[in-house]
């Protein structure tokens, strides 16, 4: 069973904590079984906003973890507590995977476990954590960044979309969706997405593209393309590309490309088809060509990732 541990102390954000508890700490063994063996860890009572918490271990049991998971820091002004820090350094060391929702970017820099990378935290306090930590590349303009032992995200909804992106790496895409159908959010927005976007997203049924969305999803199988999907909505390419960008914070085919990509994951996972049948499935014409862009964007070959979560189901 893997093992989370999330670390508190006074000054938390509780909207970060609290999207982190709701993923790992609640039993969801009825969706996937066994789950995330979950510890609150803090150095003694700890007060967030108007809240108290009373962790069920010490930061000392952080290196004892598979996984760490920082919340957002409240005060970025001030540096964060030194147990704390040490504490999450010291769980790397030991192999932990480590995390951080929003502004706990911060304490993993203190940490000195963000040195030479890329990372990312939410876009107002991104230029102050470039400005303290020069060794960092800080990249304010998406949702999250994963770089294998150590993954940041931005604020918010984004530390959602981070939390989904680790049991997805860990559970697979289908019990990934599971738990965002859950949670009631979008199952899958890819961390390269823009934090900030322009033109809010409208609420269902009243922006233009409220039809186009579940039609293209259901003809993944067609080769579509933007004058396709522009013809479909009813308006220019052109028109259409900026209505996609500010909704979705991305073009209309590297939308079409993620979907694709996450239907041959549900495949590869819940059906016993063929890598050229999964192909066809969505789009890609070819088991070459499917392998060659699954591989890209998953980082593994349909057949090793197959091995790897099909034993879930």
């Amino acid at each position: 069973m893997h093992s989370v541990a999330l670390a508190v102390t006074d000054g938390m954000l509780h909207f970060e904590l609290s999207l982190a508890i709701e993923v790992f700490g609640s039993d969801l063994t009825h969706v996937v079984n066994p789950w995330y063996e979950f510890a609150l860890c803090g150095p003694g009572p700890v007060q967030v906003d108007r809240f108290h918490l009373r962790p069920d271990h010490g930061l000392d049991h952080l290196r004892r973890a598979d996984t760490v998971i920082v919340p957002g820091w409240a005060d970025v002004d001030r540096e964060p507590p030194a147990e704390l820090v040490d504490a999450v350094r010291a769980a790397h060391g030991a192999g932990a995977r480590v995390v951080s929702l929003c502004t706990g970017a911060f304490v993993l820099a203190a940490a000195g476990l963000l040195d030479g990378k890329r990372a990312t935290t939410h876009w107002a306090h991104a230029g102050e954590l470039a400005r303290r930590h020069p060794g960092i590349t800080v990249d304010p303009d998406v949702l999250y960044v994963d770089d294998g032992d150590v993954l940041t995200s931005a604020g918010k909804a984004a530390a959602m979309d981070l939390c989904l992106h680790l049991v997805r790496l860990d559970h697979g895409s289908s019990n990934a969706n599971k738990i965002a159908r859950r949670l009631v959010v979008a199952p899958h927005r890819d961390g390269g997405q823009a934090q900030f976007i322009a033109t809010p997203v409208p609420t269902p049924g009243n922006h233009p593209l409220t039809g186009l969305f579940p039609w293209a999803l259901q003809r993944l199988d067609e080769p579509l393309t933007v004058e396709d999907l522009a013809r479909q909505a009813r308006m220019s390419s052109r028109h259409l590309g900026r209505h996609f960008k500010s909704l979705t914070g991305t073009t209309p085919l590297q939308w079409l490309h993620v979907q694709r990509i996450r239907h041959a994951q549900e495949l590869l996972e819940t059906t016993d088809d063929t890598v050229d049948t999964i192909a066809t499935a969505t789009g890609m014409g070819t088991a070459t060509t499917l392998r060659r862009h699954f591989n890209r964007s998953v980082g593994v070959p349909p057949d090793a990732y197959r091995r790897t979560f099909r034993s879930a189901h």
